[in-house]
């Protein structure tokens, strides 16, 4: 029962704000603004469709944190990229 109860619940509004703060933290870290992201976003559309279908509204793009295999920690680009269908192309 509680397991339903965790996939039913919502994120409470401090949850919320954390990773608000930390989405701003690195964009900033990067000096990357959130046009920027935009046009990378279009771009990576752009490519993407020459060799499949996606879906462009379910589509996520955000700088997020990941550890390096010496433990550093370093900016990166995450893509969530819904594909409907991969096109067959004969170059």
């Amino acid at each position: 029962m509680d397991l339903l109860k965790f996939l039913n619940s919502k994120p409470n509004s401090k949850d919320v704000a954390k990773e608000r703060l930390k989405l701003i933290l690195i964009h900033d870290r990067v000096n990357v603004s959130p046009n920027f992201l935009e046009m990378v976003k279009w771009d990576i559309i752009k490519v993407i469709s020459d060799y499949m279908d996606i879906d462009e509204e379910g589509l996520d793009i955000k700088l997020t944190d990941t550890k390096r295999e010496d433990n550093t920690v370093v900016p990166a680009l995450v893509a969530n990229i819904p594909i409907k269908k991969v096109k067959y192309v004969n170059k």
